[in-house]
């Protein structure tokens, strides 16, 4: 015999909700919104910045030109001598000079130290990378490589110079190893104004975002007397 049912109760037993773990409760409120989580911060690869290499396109140009103008004129005359036509005067004159001439000779002399320091510059100049006014900065990704020239490094650390109270005008020259900064100041004690430079042009070099900062060096002086 069974209990009769009341249509006018219709309370039901609902279940009971479970703390879910902090973890879901991040998935479906991320999945219930429609966007994803943000990734986490990526850990730059590494890896040396080093010095960008110039194209060195003109010295290139300029030993392409004399090379190719040597050889072909060296070329024809050998052509011409083959079909049975006298030698260049300029050939039969170097001919003599190099075999009348002794090793000590002046000229010969001047002529190999001039040879010697063409090459030894070519040497150099295939040797290192140049563009010394472009300064490297940090890898923060992978596969990109940034440079920042040292006039707008001078031009951003100027600024913030300028704002140190007490600096009544500043210059300010960058280069790869050093940052040489001489302010003048109208006010204020000297060495406040070196301290106070020192530490916002600090911060400015650590800003730059440089793979080598440069040192610092700072100069305070007071302005010129006039008359």
């Amino acid at each position: 015999m069974s209990e009769p049912h009341d249509p006018r109760d219709s309370t039901q037993r609902l279940p009971a909700a479970e703390p879910a773990p902090a973890g879901d409760v991040r998935t479906r409120d991320a999945s219930a919104s429609g966007s994803s989580p943000r990734p986490g911060p990526v850990k730059p690869p590494g890896g040396r910045a080093g010095r960008f290499w110039s194209g060195r396109r003109v010295p290139a140009a300029l030993v392409a030109l004399v090379v190719l103008g040597g050889a072909g004129l060296l070329l024809y005359d050998v052509a011409a001598v083959r079909a049975d036509h006298p030698a260049m005067e300029w050939r039969r004159s170097l001919a003599d000079d190099l075999a009348s001439r002794h090793l000590d000779d002046v000229w010969v002399l001047a002529g190999s130290a001039a040879a010697a320091a063409i090459g030894l510059w070519l040497l150099l100049l295939a040797l290192t990378p140049g563009l010394r006014a472009v300064l490297p900065m940090r890898r923060e990704h992978a596969g990109v490589r940034a440079g920042l020239d040292r006039t707008a490094a001078a031009l951003v650390l100027r600024d913030r110079a300028v704002e140190v109270a007490g600096v009544q005008s500043v210059r300010v020259k960058t280069g790869r190893r050093k940052a040489t900064v001489r302010a003048v100041s109208h006010f204020r004690e000297l060495d406040d104004v070196r301290a106070d430079l020192a530490t916002a042009l600090g911060t400015g070099i650590e800003e730059l975002g440089l793979a080598k900062p440069p040192g610092l060096s700072v100069h305070v002086r007071r302005p010129a007397k006039k008359g």
